[in-house]
């Protein structure tokens, strides 16, 4: 099991990550909120640990941007003892499960098994349009038998468009929901991207496609074989 780690102090890091070895556990560690949201973004875990207090970006923003962007992986938060509004504000959020700090290792490892079970019982989503089906947890596209599991920026904007079938969305709202607010990237992103699905779907022989309006957008829509 992989996991991910986030706590900025870095003796605690390093006894907790010390633990999880042991256990057998593959662990990445990261020290701010930036590093979290970047690994989180850019690797497939099956459980990550985000410490609430973090620098540049708190646990909780972490959590919020990940939920955001359709990132289903279970979350524990660590948070300060007294710190009942940061326990219901995660809980809120999504997170799957809270640990007030200081804890006993055997404690957290006991919330990192829940955690983890909780995450092999899950029955994914599956978003379906047409002859194609998305699962919103490996990112696996299907159709006719077959199947391509996508990289993650081609995962969240089919899947944004799946969630809006028959709904046209423009360029810099598909620009703001995949890549984020404050990206630097510009509009001839989206278009390379929605080149890439358009040739992933007609490999797959689907008989949805990725249809432009001239200054409106893009919508998925079924087309007869």
């Amino acid at each position: 099991m992989k996991l991910l780690y986030a706590e900025d102090e870095r003796a605690m890091s390093e006894a907790v990550v010390d633990i999880l070895t042991f256990h057998k556990y593959i662990v990445d560690a990261v020290y701010d909120g930036e590093e979290a949201l970047a690994y989180a973004r850019e690797e497939q875990y099956d459980g990550i640990i985000l410490d609430i207090m973090m620098p540049k970006l708190s646990g909780l923003e972490v959590l919020k941007t990940l939920r955001r962007e359709g990132n289903h992986t279970p979350v524990l938060l660590l948070t300060a003892k007294a710190e009942i509004e940061d326990q219901v504000q995660g809980l809120d959020l999504g997170a799957d499960d809270y640990l007030p700090k200081p804890f006993p290792m055997k404690l957290l490892l006991a919330r990192v098994r829940a955690m983890l079970r909780r995450r092999e019982e899950y029955t994914p989503n599956v978003l379906q349009c047409g002859d194609i089906s998305l699962n919103q947890q490996s990112y696996e596209l299907s159709c006719n038998g077959q199947s391509v599991i996508l990289p993650r920026l081609e995962y969240q904007l089919l899947e944004l468009l799946m969630l809006n079938k028959g709904a046209f969305l423009s360029t810099e709202t598909l620009l703001c929901k995949v890549w984020g607010y404050e990206t630097e990237a510009e509009v001839g992103t989206v278009w390379v991207y929605i080149s890439y699905l358009r040739k992933r779907l007609l490999a797959l022989g689907a008989s949805v496609s990725i249809v432009a309006k001239r200054n409106i957008g893009y919508t998925l829509q079924e087309t007869e074989k």
